[in-house]
């Protein structure tokens, strides 16, 4: 008894491996050299590179869901989710539509990235960590154990952003129709750090090597390769010579 749902509009390359109750939808592409775990779902036109792994439970492609008051309207077709060669994607990992990952990278479990989002290469995101919607994250990232990158953010090259790392997009909380088109996420430029428990405020920017330290409360822009800490966050002093991007 096959205990899998294929769809015979489907690609599959070749030395594929696929579990058990899997299923893949209308005009997915699988690259060769696969594995697909027990319980996975691929939603229609997803498209997953060669050498891909993705563990138990992960769901590829979703589209998503909008209350009735939601700031975000259903978007007429999202792009097809597209996941390049060499990925390994965790347990219970949703991947929406509309979302690319680049190659090499890792989604580790119980991670969701939304729709609208560019993960580039060699990037890590950490278990139970969320990239909501909007977001660009750039390529040899790590962004850890549950860190919350809120829509409209842009993170560059090289971030390192720690564990439990909050950032936010609307300087409004959810009161005064003012806040309508004024959300805005933060931006995190090449090199830049945030270390474990800090909390970015709307729109705020982390310039080249700058460091917010753990458990920061950034409410001002972090200057290039300065480091803040406090809360409010101050700065603190300079980022060591031998800590700047240009020195790894």
């Amino acid at each position: 008894m096959n205990m899998n749902y294929i769809s015979e509009t489907a690609s599959i390359g070749k030395n594929v491996t696929l579990g058990k109750f899997t299923v893949i939808e209308d005009n997915v592409v699988i690259g060769d050299n696969c594995i697909i775990a027990n319980n996975v779902v691929i939603h229609a036109g997803s498209s997953i590179g060669s050498n891909v792994r993705i563990d138990d439970n992960a769901v590829i492609g979703k589209l998503p869901m909008r209350s009735v008051n939601s700031i975000f309207k259903d978007e007429e077709k999202l792009p097809n989710c597209n996941i390049k060669d060499g990925c390994l994607i965790g347990a219970s990992v949703i991947v929406y539509a509309g979302c690319e990952i680049g190659s090499k990278t890792l989604v580790a479990d119980l991670a969701v990235v939304r729709e609208n989002v560019s993960i580039g290469e060699r990037t890590i995101i950490g278990k139970g960590a969320t990239i909501e919607n909007f977001c660009k994250v750039g390529s040899n990232c790590k962004i850890q154990t549950n860190v919350y990158l809120t829509a409209y953010s842009e993170v560059e090259d090289c971030v390192f952003i720690a564990p439990c790392v909050v950032t936010s997009n609307d300087n409004y909380a959810a009161r005064s129709k003012e806040r309508f088109g004024k959300f805005k996420g933060v931006t995190v430029k090449k090199g830049g750090r945030i270390g474990a428990g800090a909390v970015i405020l709307p729109g705020k920017v982390i310039e080249e090597d700058g460091f917010a330290a753990a458990g920061s409360l950034v409410t001002k822009d972090v200057k290039r390769a300065k480091i803040v800490a406090g809360s409010p966050a101050k700065v603190f002093r300079e980022v060591p010579e031998d800590q700047l991007l240009k020195n790894q």
